[in-house]
């Protein structure tokens, strides 16, 4: 992490682990408590080409019946956890609001720690308009505190160039995730990653990036449920988001192959999960 004139923080998303600080975690997991709570990712893990994934039915249900806190996660910033749901529930998987975290709602509750009751020009969907409206935040494009990027199918070089005017007169920049691409079924689309580049590329300025792999992300989700790391898993499907953020985070991890990362994939990594199973489906009866 550097610095820009007038002190303001470069950033980026968080470096890889090198081999030995990878190995000197994957050994203090040897010796874990019981897994208590669960962290899912949600694409990849629940849910493939918007299919619920073979098991994972089955799998939400015993975690509700079983009473243990969980979460499903997503960088998807888009969408409010009640919209979510409803995707959620019409694919046969019953997960409550309340079990449903976002990188919008990590990033609404990182500014509202950072800055309570600040000011932002935004450029996103209601899941993150309104996470911000609930910590008291307003919305503004008269020097706003900060110019906070998510997601949108409608980005506009309009919004794109008064992100730009407005950092460039010191508002901070915050992004929600760094993810570059985004799955359709047409195809890949460009991500609020790829945005940020563009924004960074005119201003000289990086911005901090709240979902994963940012071990915040990991942590605020622990928090909302009153879960400690050391007796909590977390399921994902990517080597360089889900596991790592896990990782960093201090958790149990577990990668599923039922998205992005493959076993052969997994193996490249200076860093590996606590295991790799199949599905969820292999999970339910561990809860």
């Amino acid at each position: 992490m550097g610095h820009l004139p007038g002190g303001l923080l470069r950033s980026g998303p968080p470096p890889l682990l090198t081999a030995s600080a990878a190995r000197h975690l994957g050994n203090e997991m040897h010796d874990r408590k019981p897994v208590e709570s669960w962290l899912t990712d949600m694409d990849g893990v629940l849910v493939h080409e918007g299919q619920p994934v073979p098991g994972a039915p089955e799998f939400v249900a015993r975690l509700r019946s079983s009473g243990r806190p969980f979460l499903v996660l997503t960088n998807n910033s888009i969408y409010t956890p009640r919209d979510l749901q409803a995707r959620l529930v019409r694919m046969g998987l019953d997960v409550p609001e309340s079990a449903i975290w976002s990188s919008a709602l990590a990033t609404a509750q990182f500014l509202a720690d950072q800055r309570p009751g600040g000011t932002a020009y935004v450029i996103g969907e209601a899941g993150l308009t309104t996470a911000l409206h609930a910590v008291g935040y307003v919305l503004s494009d008269f020097a706003p505190d900060y110019v906070v990027l998510g997601e949108t199918r409608t980005y506009s070089f309009e919004a794109i160039t008064k992100a730009i005017r407005l950092i460039n007169d010191g508002a901070r920049f915050i992004c929600t995730n760094p993810d570059v691409t985004g799955p359709s079924v047409e195809g890949a689309l460009p991500a609020a990653g790829s945005v940020a580049a563009m924004i960074s590329k005119a201003t000289g300025v990086d911005p901090y990036f709240v979902g994963k792999p940012n071990p915040m992300m990991m942590r605020s989700a622990l928090n909302t449920i009153d879960a400690h790391s050391e007796s909590t898993a977390m399921i994902g499907d990517r080597m360089d988001t889900d596991i790592l953020c896990g990782l960093e985070a201090g958790l149990e991890t577990i990668l599923v192959l039922t998205g992005i990362s493959s076993r052969a994939e997994a193996e490249r990594y200076p860093y590996r999960p606590s295991r790799i199973v199949a599905s969820v489906a292999d999970l339910i009866d561990e809860i």
